[in-house]
């Protein structure tokens, strides 16, 4: 199982308070509204448990005749049956009334606050996400992100709205029923509870069967997603390939094993809440009886009414034994409820805790010239790898583990993508990066970007360090066109500006024009406003390629970066791609990472990387003269298609 499958099967505990400690953080901004909330749950509490005590009081005052019964509500009641039934009435009346809108405002309250914190909640995982280096992606699945944001949650939002207030009424409603039955009639109170072992050993045993089944639904729901991502994205393959009947009954397994455990989840409520009911109706047919049979054992007793059992004590009690089980049952679903959140909020925040690798400086130092780029003895890996006694690679971990019991702790070495490299582009210099895959090419643009930081040595942009400069400011330097573009839902003009406001539409026109890319807008019906879908979709590879150029150029970067910009585009685009270069380039410091050597023969300089080390470096007649790896590629892509150029060159 993934590591993503087994992340969702933990549930964790149904409470935990340094959890819930920080979770309720979130609620410290809308503390007034909560306090509210609380205030109207506590007071809706008392109002429930208030009906049935006026319910003995009117059988037994008034409707009984038993006018020498005493209770605390004497001093304003009327001594005239009439009247004192009608005051009852009344007041159950204003009761509920008064319960309406309690529940009303305890419901609007808690859901506005759940709202607002699942808003602060998903604005701050968003953020994160943003602050995170590329490396975080590559391990971390697009899809277990989105369940971050969006289930994970949405179960917090419920805990919060459904779960807390509504655990708290239950509790309130349960404590004021036993405190009223207790002062009322103590003995009768205790036959009431003496289901209440038998009810929470069922329950216990429901619990068990409903996690159980609740993980088994959350692992099918994180197969089906992760199923329906990778197939949906693969759909031409799986066309191309007869496959779909194949997908269709390994998507049926998945969805039967989903649907197999919602069975078995509801099969645990269709009995347990049936069990509850037999108990609950035990114990209310225990209160007629032994009720029963001691009104009518007072009554031949000549027992005084003060202390005599009463009709309306036995009313009563049958009430409150119904309105005691039900804050039972509920507290069961609850507790679902809570134990799902306590899981949501872990997943969370271990999302929230991942450090940021890429931080910005204290301090940070702006740097002043026209784009000087130097690399100063760089060395660069991804990852760590497991060495052997002779110092040589092993299959084992990529991390440093130790072993206990007195075994030795395995030895690890960076696995060095970039090793010692030093070069230098000076202003409006443009210089290539040629290469077999692998040999760090791309790597050497992301820690130019400062997606990642670099072990050892330095890169300077104008004489600062890259890690001394504000991420925006290096960024925004920068104009870069990657080997897949990627566009946005909008409009092609949105995917130019890419939200940059000072970007004019004259110079948005001007770009699109800069990379021969103006004819094909003309074209288009409603031009720059054509919508484009997500990831341009409707558009092809080299329609996207010329976008992304434009994109580039309309921001006016002091340095231009192409990585691969032109290895999925057909031969016109590049014939395209190459008249456009000649005019971006001016007057930039510009730095192409190629395959396709028929794009950079007129690079002022041209660098050759194997294995993570420069091993050449000139222009191309001088590397075609030196008869090294650049030869070699030149010999097996261009030979005979080598672009005229001048003496000078």
């Amino acid at each position: 199982m993934s590591s993503g499958a087994h992340e969702e099967e933990v549930l964790g505990k149904a409470y935990d308070s340094r959890l819930m400690r920080r979770l309720l953080t979130y609620l410290r901004p809308y503390k007034w509204q909560v306090g509210l909330a609380l205030a109207a749950t506590m007071l809706k509490s008392a109002a429930d448990v208030a009906g049935p005590y006026l319910t003995i009081l009117a059988v037994d005052k008034y409707l009984a005749h038993k006018l020498d019964k005493h209770s605390p509500l004497d001093r304003w009641l009327s001594p005239n049956p009439w009247t004192g039934v009608g005051q009852i009435a009344g007041v159950y009346l204003f009761l509920l009334v008064f319960s309406f809108f309690l529940e009303y405002l305890q419901i609007y309250l808690m859901q506005w606050t759940g709202q607002k914190v699942m808003f602060d909640l998903r604005s701050q995982i968003f953020r994160h996400l943003q602050r995170m280096h590329v490396g975080f992606y590559d391990k971390n699945p697009v899809g277990r992100l989105v369940t971050r944001v969006t289930t994970d949650v949405d179960a917090l939002n419920e805990m919060f709205t459904s779960g807390v207030v509504a655990i708290f009424e239950d509790a309130f409603v349960l404590a004021g029923i036993m405190a009223v039955m207790l002062y009322v009639r103590w003995w009768l109170a205790l036959i009431t509870f003496a289901v209440l072992p038998l009810i929470l050993a069922v329950t216990a045993v429901f619990r068990k069967y409903v996690r159980d089944s609740f993980r088994r639904i959350r692992i099918a729901i994180a197969r089906i997603n992760a199923y329906l991502q990778e197939h949906i994205s693969g759909m031409v393959v799986l066309q191309l390939f007869n496959r779909e009947q194949k997908a269709f009954d390994r998507f049926s397994r998945i969805n039967a094993g989903h649907m197999e455990a919602y069975k078995d989840a509801i099969i645990a409520y269709a009995i347990y809440y049936p069990v509850v009911e037999i108990l609950s109706s035990t114990a209310t047919a225990c209160v007629i009886w032994f009720g029963g049979n001691a009104i009518l054992h007072d009554a031949l007793a000549h027992v005084p009414a003060r202390d005599a059992m009463t009709v309306g004590i036995l009313i009563g009690f049958n009430q409150y034994a119904q309105r005691f089980f039900r804050p039972i049952q509920d507290l069961s679903e609850k507790y679902n409820i809570l134990q799902s959140a306590m899981a949501s909020s872990e997943r969370v925040f271990k999302l929230l805790d991942t450090p940021v690798e890429i931080v910005e400086p204290v301090s940070p130092r702006k740097s002043e010239g026209l784009g000087r780029i130097e690399f100063d003895h760089v060395w660069f890996a991804y990852r760590n790898v497991s060495v052997g006694p002779d110092g040589r690679p092993t299959d084992g971990d990529q991390t440093a583990t130790a072993t206990g019991g007195g075994a030795r702790a395995t030895q690890t070495t960076p696995d060095w993508v970039l090793k010692d490299v030093s070069f230098t582009i000076g202003p409006g210099e443009t210089v290539a990066i040629v290469g077999h895959t692998g040999a760090g090419k791309s790597t050497m643009i992301s820690l130019l970007l400062r997606f990642y930081d670099v072990q050892q040595g330095a890169i300077r942009i104008d004489g600062v360090d890259v890690r001394e400069m504000s991420l925006a400011d290096l960024r925004g330097r920068f104009g870069v066109v990657l080997q897949d573009p990627f566009l946005f839902s909008g409009t092609v003009g949105d995917n130019i500006r890419l939200g940059t406001e000072w970007i004019e539409d004259q110079a948005v026109e001007q770009a699109a024009r800069d990379v021969n890319l103006a004819d094909f807008i003309a074209s288009l019906p409603q031009g720059f406003e054509e919508p484009v879908r997500e990831r341009g979709s409707t558009l092809s590879t080299g329609q996207k390629q010329l976008i992304s150029f434009a994109r580039a150029l309309a921001h006016d970067p002091r340095i231009l970066v192409l990585d691969e910009a032109t290895s999925s585009v057909d031969t016109e685009t590049e014939f395209k791609v190459r008249d456009a270069l000649n005019r971006m380039v001016e007057g930039r410091s510009s730095l192409i990472v190629a395959h396709r050597l028929s794009t950079i023969q007129r690079a002022d300089k041209i660098l050759v990387m194997h294995k993570g080390r420069l091993r050449e470096m000139g222009t191309h007649q001088q590397l075609l003269a030196q008869r090294g790896i650049y030869w070699k590629l030149y010999q097996l892509q261009y030979k005979d298609q080598e672009v005229a150029v001048s003496a000078d060159d």
